[in-house]
C-alpha cells in the first residue's frame, strides 16, 4: 500500500528542480525553491502560534500563490487546510468555521470587514494573517501575510508529531445533507484517486523514492484551474499538477473572464486545464468564435470538466477550435472523485450523460446488489475503496453516504444512474432537492426558509430549472398572504441580505397558493411545470 503525503511528495519535486517554476499568478512567477521555503517559514509560523496535530487552517482567499503556500505550510506541519467560499456571508463563515474547530485563518485584505464581523464569535481562532491584495489594510488583532513569512530560510519543518499518509485533506462542501459538510480524505487516497487518471503516475505502491526517477524522464503538465481553489476541482487538480512536478497557473480576475484565460493559455503555452461545466465552457467558446485568429490554443492537450453537467454542445463547439484536444467530463464529487468519466476527442464524441465506470464504481440497487447491466433498473452510483472516512463531526450524515456494503467503505454521492448493456453508465441526475448552479450547490430548504421571513410570503417553494449557462438556476415559486401583493426583487433581495448571492432565486414565481397535499409534501413535477410555463409566458 501506497503512503503519500502531499508535503513530502511536493518537497521531493522542489528538490529534483528546484530552479523550475511552479507557481504563476499573473507577472508573478514563483520556483518551486521559494515555494518550498516559504512554506515552511508559514509553517514554523503557525506551529509557534501554538497550533497543535491536525489543528485547522481556514483559507479565506481568492485564487493566488499564498493560497498554495498556506496549503503546502500546512501539510508540512501536520496541520489542516480549509477551503472556505469566500461568497458566504457572516452567519455562513461563522457557521463553517465553528464546526470546522478553525484555529486559524489566513484573509485576503477585501474580506477584512467580514472577517472583523465574525471574529467575536469565534473565540477559538487566535490567529489571523492578513494577505494585502491593495485593498484594505491589515488590522491590528492581524498578523501581516509578510511579517508570518519573513522568518530565515531554515530546514524543511515538521510538526513534533511528524507526518503520516493519514493526514486529512479536509474538503468542504454542501456535500448532499444540506449545510456545508467537511469530507475527510486520507491524503494518501485523493492522491491514489488522482494519480490513476495522472499524465506522470507513481506506482500504486509507490513512494517519494518515485518522484525524481518519473520527473527525470517528463516534466509534468503546466496546468490552469479555471475555477477558484476554494472548489475541490481546483484545489484537487492543482495539487495533482504539482505532485507531477508541473505548473499552475491561476487566473486574476476576481471573476471568470473568457479572455484572460485565453491569454493565459497562450502566453504560458498550457497543457491542462480544469472548468466547471458550460459556465466556463460557453463564455469561452463564445470569444474563440468572435475572434478565431486571435489566440493560439494548440498547446491545449486536455479540459477536464467537474462538479456540474457539461453539454455535448459545448464540448462540440470548443473540439472545433482544437480537434486535437482530449475533453474529459468527470462524473464525480468531494465525496467520490473520479467515480467515471467520459473522454471525448473530434474524432469520438460519444452520447450524452453517457460515462465509463471506474474499476472502484458500483451501480447498486436498493438491496446494496450491483444494478444488472441492460436492466434498466435505476441504481446509485457509489465508489469504494480509496474514498473518504466520513464526514468530519457529523457520523449520522458519514453513515448515510459512506455506508460499508460487504465490509468495505463506499461513498454514495447521490447520483442516480442505469447500468447499458456495454457497461456504461447512463447518468440521471441527483436523487435529492440539491441545485446545482455553475458548480455551486443550494439547497432549497435553506433558500425556502430565509424567503418565508419576507412578511408578505405565506408559502414558497424553491426549485432548480434547467439553465443553458449555469447548468440549473435557482427559482422561487412563493404564495403570498392573502389580499397582498408581492414584488420579486424584495424577495430575491430578502434572500442576498442573509445567504450568497448565488443561492438567490434568479426568477420569482407568484402562485394563489403552492398546492401542498394534506402530509404538507409538494408536486415537484406539477410546480416544476408551473414555472416552466410561467418563464415561457414572460411571467418570470
Amino acid at each position: 500500500m501506497s503512503k503519500w503525503n502531499y508535503a513530502d511528495a511536493w518537497e521531493t519535486v522542489a528538490d529534483t528542480a528546484p530552479d523550475e517554476v511552479a507557481l504563476i499568478h499573473g507577472p508573478r512567477r514563483v520556483t518551486w525553491r521559494s515555494f518550498d521555503s516559504e512554506a515552511d517559514r508559514l509553517a514554523r509560523f503557525l506551529l509557534d502560534a501554538g497550533l497543535g496535530q491536525q489543528a485547522k487552517v481556514a483559507e479565506y482567499l481568492v485564487n493566488c500563490p499564498e493560497y498554495l503556500v498556506a496549503m503546502f505550510a500546512c501539510f508540512k506541519a501536520g496541520l489542516v487546510p480549509i477551503n472556505t467560499n469566500y461568497r458566504y456571508g457572516g452567519d455562513e463563515l461563522t457557521h463553517l468555521w465553528t464546526v470546522a474547530d478553525i484555529d486559524a485563518v489566513v484573509f485576503h485584505g477585501r474580506f477584512t470587514a467580514t472577517a472583523s464581523q465574525v471574529r467575536t464569535r469565534l473565540g477559538r481562532v487566535q490567529t489571523w494573517i492578513h494577505v494585502d491584495d491593495g485593498t484594505d489594510p491589515c488590522p491590528p488583532w492581524a498578523v501581516p501575510y509578510t511579517e508570518a513569512v519573513a522568518g530565515p530560510t531554515q530546514s524543511r519543518v515538521r510538526g513534533p508529531w511528524g507526518r503520516s499518509s493519514d493526514d486529512l485533506f479536509l474538503l468542504y462542501t454542501g456535500g448532499t445533507t444540506g449545510l456545508p459538510k467537511g469530507v475527510m480524505w486520507r491524503q494518501d487516497d485523493v492522491f491514489a484517486r488522482m494519480n490513476a487518471g495522472a499524465m506522470i503516475r507513481y506506482p500504486e505502491e509507490g513512494d517519494v523514492r518515485d518522484i525524481p526517477v518519473q520527473l527525470a524522464r517528463r516534466r509534468g503538465p503546466v496546468h490552469v484551474p479555471a475555477s477558484p481553489l476554494m472548489h475541490g476541482t481546483g484545489a484537487i487538480t492543482a495539487m495533482s499538477s504539482l505532485a507531477q512536478g508541473g505548473r499552475v497557473v491561476t487566473l486574476t480576475a476576481a471573476s471568470f473572464d473568457a479572455i484572460e484565460l485565453l491569454d493565459v493559455i497562450e502566453a504560458e503555452r498550457v497543457e491542462t486545464m480544469a472548468i466547471v461545466g458550460d459556465m466556463f465552457a460557453r463564455p469561452l467558446v463564445a470569444a474563440l468564435d468572435a475572434e478565431p485568429d486571435r489566440w493560439d490554443i494548440t498547446s491545449l492537450r486536455q479540459v477536464l470538466s467537474s462538479g456540474v453537467g457539461w453539454s455535448l454542445q459545448s464540448q462540440q463547439a470548443l473540439l472545433r477550435h482544437h480537434p486535437r484536444l482530449v475533453i474529459i467530463d468527470a462524473l464525480g464529487a468531494s465525496e467520490a472523485i473520479g467515480i467515471a468519466r467520459a473522454v471525448r476527442t473530434g474524432d469520438a464524441l460519444g452520447s450524452p450523460g453517457r460515462f465509463e465506470m471506474a474499476d472502484t464504481t458500483r451501480v447498486i440497487g436498493p438491496d446494496d446488489r450491483d444494478v444488472v447491466a441492460g436492466s434498466g433498473e435505476i441504481g446509485r452510483v457509489a465508489a469504494r475503496g480509496r474514498v473518504p472516512l466520513g464526514y468530519y463531526g457529523d457520523p449520522e450524515a458519514s453513515a448515510r453516504v459512506f455506508p460499508v456494503i460487504d465490509g468495505v467503505r463506499h461513498a454514495i454521492a447521490g447520483d442516480l444512474a442505469t447500468v447499458e448493456t456495454d457497461g456504461t453508465v447512463q447518468l440521471l441526475g441527483r436523487g435529492s432537492q440539491c441545485i446545482n448552479t455553475g458548480g455551486e450547490k443550494v439547497f432549497a430548504e435553506e433558500v425556502e426558509d430565509v424567503i418565508k421571513t419576507h412578511p408578505g410570503v405565506a408559502d414558497a417553494v424553491v426549485l432548480g430549472l434547467p439553465d443553458a449557462t449555469w447548468g440549473e438556476s435557482v427559482c422561487a415559486v412563493v404564495a403570498p398572504h392573502p389580499g397582498l401583493d408581492l414584488d420579486a426583487e424584495a424577495v430575491i433581495a430578502v434572500v442576498r441580505a442573509r445567504l450568497a448571492s448565488y443561492k438567490a432565486p434568479k426568477r420569482v414565481i407568484v402562485v394563489d397558493t403552492i398546492g401542498r397535499g394534506a402530509n404538507g409534501k409538494l408536486d415537484y413535477p406539477a410546480l416544476r411545470t408551473v414555472a416552466l410555463a410561467a418563464i415561457e409566458e414572460g411571467r418570470a
